[in-house]
Formats: structure tokens, sequence, C-alpha cells
């Protein structure tokens, strides 16, 4: 993956909560290391909630051969917190980290922790790493639900690259068109760094709904009809949303994007089923 050219794939996981998941979440990154990912990430509970998780989940997939990089959320954390998880990360030889602001769990009010903005996270960890870290953050297509508008959301985008980010994710999405005016708004203030568009698979109406609801992401209209037509036929769920979501990654690695970032939920065969359709002929 060293020619720049190349898409970069990388994949997303959650730390598991049991034995189980353990076992699917290695069984899972097994079977996703024919992608080649250019690294791997490994989401973070608000409030320390998974925070040994996360580590562990690295060091498992670090373990399998993959550059994983752990989320690291500033939300009910001191600066002494953030800087012993960082020279913990550094002393294991981590060299990526994810760097978000974090969900404010309810009824956290004013305790939020010493660092407000993922912005200011990003500028810690250069002040406290040098150029150790390569650092990447989140970015919002068709706005964070919490942004006032996508002009002050895009504000705060540029404000986390100007602080030392290297690369950005993006939420999810359904319309490419959301992606690339994103992306061109960005880099009409200046941003040069790689914009990956963050890739959710399609297999659960429900889940899916849920999680947009939560992020603020669009499921247009005609895929919600078709996924509620398809009633509990989980077969024809999974076979529509393969063809959708190969069909967003298709135009999106044709019209540009440095590569693909896929939320795997921990499960391999969606993700699979959809890079197997790409067509990554140069």
């Amino acid at each position: 993956m060293s020619d720049s050219t190349t898409p970069a794939f990388s994949l997303e996981f959650f730390p598991p909560r049991d034995l189980a998941g353990q076992e699917r979440l290695v069984r899972a990154a097994k079977q996703m290391l024919a992608i080649q990912p250019k690294y791997v990430s490994v989401t973070f509970g608000a409030g320390g909630s998974t925070r040994a998780g996360t580590a562990d989940a690295v060091r498992t997939l670090r373990n399998l051969g993959c550059d994983a990089a752990p989320h690291l959320s500033c939300v009910g954390a001191t600066r002494q917190d953030l800087r012993d998880i960082l020279q913990a990360y550094k002393n294991e030889g981590v060299r990526r980290v994810v760097a978000l602001r974090g969900d404010l769990p309810s009824g956290m009010g004013g305790d939020a922790g010493e660092l407000r903005y993922a912005s200011e996270l990003v500028s810690f960890i250069r002040e406290e790493t040098g150029d150790w870290f390569h650092i990447e953050v989140a970015a919002y297509p068709e706005m964070h639900p919490q942004a006032a508008n996508p002009s002050a959301d895009l504000d705060h985008f540029v404000r986390k690259v100007r602080a030392g980010a290297d690369a950005a994710i993006t939420q999810y999405f359904f319309n490419a068109d959301a992606y690339f005016d994103f992306v061109d708004r960005a880099q009409a203030k200046g941003v040069e760094v790689p914009i990956v568009p963050g890739i959710m698979p399609i297999t659960n109406h429900t889940q899916l709904l849920r999680f947009s609801e939560m992020c603020g992401a669009e499921v247009p209209r005609w895929i919600r009809l078709r996924l509620a037509e398809f009633g509990d036929d989980k077969a024809s769920i999974r076979a529509f949303g393969v063809d959708v979501v190969t069909e967003l990654c298709q135009t999106l690695l044709d019209n540009g994007a440095p590569g693909l970032h896929f939320y795997t939920l921990n499960h391999a065969e969606a993700p699979m089923a959809v890079w197997k359709e790409l067509s990554l002929q140069a």
C-alpha cells in the first residue's frame, strides 16, 4: 500500500466484552487481513468504561500483525489521565491514535474533563508526544448532530486539522455527494490531509436506523422503504445492503476518495462481501 494512488483500506473494531466476543473479534480480524488494511482502529468507551478493553483489543490486533490505532477520548479525562494513556501506548510501540472528543454520557453535566474539544486533544497529543503518533480525527459530511450549522461544523474540523491531525475518518453516510461537498469545502479552507470516508455495512434494518438516529447519519428514504419491505428476511437485507454499499464505495473510489474505513461491528462477512465486489484495478 505504499503507492499513494492505491486506495488504503482500514477497519474499525470495538473491544469485546467477554470470551465469546474476543473469539469473534480474532476470527473477524483474521478473515479481513485479506483486505491488507493499512491499519485497524479500536473504539473507546466514554468515561473510561472500556479503556482497559481498548488497550487489550489493540494488543490482540497488533499480535495478529495489524497496525492498530486506539480511539482516545477526552471526555471525563484529566490531562494526567491522557498523559498516562499516551505514555502507555508509546511504551508498547503504538504509533497511531484516533483523537475524539467522545460522547457526553447522560448525567455527566459539566464534568466533561479538562479538555472540551477534539482540537484541544490533538494539540495536547502533539505537545506531549511530538510527531510520535499519526493522529486521525473525525469528520461529519452531514454535520455533527450537536453542531449549530454546517459552516460551524466545518470550522471545528479545520481547527482539528490545524492543531496537528494527519488524516480524518468520516462518519458513515449513504449519499456520496455529501462527502464530496464536505471535502471540497474543507479543501477550500486549506485542508490538505486525506479525508477517508467511513463505510457502514447494511445488515440489520432496526440497528441501522438506531445508529443513524444517534449519530445524525441520513438513511435515504428509498433505502428505508426497501429495508422495511424486506421485513425479517435477513438474506435479502444483506444482499441489498451489499449492493447499495458496494455502489457507494465504487462511486467514492472512482471519484478520488483516498480509501475506505469500514465500521465492521466485529463481523467480517458484510465488509468482505463489499470488498470482493469492488473493482480495484488501477
